[in-house]
């Protein structure tokens, strides 16, 4: 592995922590088990910003065997939660697979070597426990089993008594999945459901492998109507995700716009385009909210729950992009309560670093959990 040889843009202690990581990185490919001592991640917060992007002279001045400078993007610590709310979350976890072999997977799609790394799995569930979301919403999981298996290991506690992964269509077999402490009364999905149009020739300046082919969903959208019970008003109040895992790679634009109106004619098959159902379309869109596939949802009348932030601290993956979002109707609009809203950050690889090379202790996943705190009563 070698890093960038442009000018370090770290001052010089963080220079020589970013030469510990490379040697803790090459005795991790070599085998040999790298120090375990590492500290927890500072408690405090990088701001949220309102206009301008944090500063990077924000970043903490890293100490001893401590990697922290390695978190990113986000915030360092959970906001905390309004006591009458609930907290909504979705996460992408990057290939939680088992340890069990698929036989339905072969070839270039065989699992048998995905398993998620041990070394993954617990800064994974301090992710998700510091979230403590109420509903977690998950993107890349293999199926239900290997969600239950993950839990029954890591998550014990954590009142997610409702669990939902189903199978969406994918190739590779991953699935989005809904973890809530409140009953689920409804799951939907529509896996390989056909969409307007048909595949092009090129896939970027390469051959596109599905050239006029009908487009289908890559990975169906899962709906789920969870029945909060505990509402500020005494009634039930119910929440409609749709959770979603658009084609990714920058040369699938066309397929995520043609995801996205699928799923719009699903809203509207529904009669779920009312101002009284509470819907929010949350995943991982692959696109930033400028790109066309996530303009088609806010032109049909859905809101970026975290519209007006900016910055580092609202980035959502490694990449330094904002593509995992939580958009809302104009029924939740107002139970949206802005000042909780966050991306918790996570350990990563130096930006200069491809995602190819070894991850450094206590990286997570290469996506950060979104969070937002919402009023359990109409408004």
């Amino acid at each position: 592995m070698v890093l960038s040889q442009s000018p370090c843009p770290y001052p010089p202690l963080m220079t020589a922590r970013l030469a510990m990581l490379a040697a803790i990185l090459v005795l991790t490919a070599c085998g040999e088990t790298p120090p375990t001592d590492l500290p927890t991640p500072p408690p405090e917060a990088t701001s949220l910003a309102t206009d301008t992007p944090t500063s990077t002279d924000s970043k903490p001045t890293p100490t001893d065997n401590d990697l922290s400078f390695l978190i990113r993007h986000g915030v360092r610590s959970p906001l905390s939660k309004a006591p009458g709310t609930i907290r909504l979350a979705t996460y992408n976890v990057e290939n939680l697979f088992d340890d069990i072999d698929d036989p339905a997977l072969g070839g270039r799609n065989d699992d048998i070597d995905e398993t998620i790394p041990i070394e993954r799995r617990q800064p994974l569930a301090d992710a998700i426990r510091a979230a403590d979301a109420d509903i977690l919403c998950l993107q890349e999981i293999e199926s239900e089993s290997a969600l239950r298996w993950y839990m029954d290991e890591y998550l014990t506690g954590m009142g997610y008594d409702h669990v939902v992964s189903i199978d969406a269509g994918d190739e590779r077999g991953i699935e989005q999945a809904v973890l809530s402490r409140f009953p689920i009364a409804h799951v939907e999905n529509w896996p390989r459901r056909p969409l307007a149009g048909v595949h092009p020739d090129n896939w970027g300046d390469q051959e596109n492998w599905h050239a006029g082919e009908p487009i289908l969903f890559h990975r169906s959208p899962l709906r789920v109507d969870v029945e909060v019970t505990a509402s500020e008003d005494g009634e039930p109040y119910r929440l409609t995700l749709y959770v979603i895992h658009q084609k990714s790679n920058r040369y699938g634009g066309y397929w995520r716009e043609a995801e996205a109106n699928g799923l719009i004619e699903i809203l509207y098959a529904a009669d779920d385009l009312t101002d009284t159902t509470n819907i929010a379309i949350l995943g991982d869109f692959n696109a930033t909210v400028d790109q066309p596939s996530v303009r088609t949802y806010l032109d049909f009348g859905f809101h970026d729950a975290f519209a007006g932030l900016s910055g580092a601290a609202v980035i959502t993956h490694a990449s330094s992009r904002r593509i995992d979002l939580i958009l809302v109707n104009d029924a939740l609009r107002p139970e949206v309560i802005d000042a909780s809203r966050f991306v918790l950050g996570t350990i990563q690889r130096p930006a200069d670093m491809s995602w190819q090379d070894p991850a450094p202790p206590g990286y997570a996943a290469d996506h950060y959990p979104v969070v937002v705190d919402l009023h359990p009563s109409d408004r």
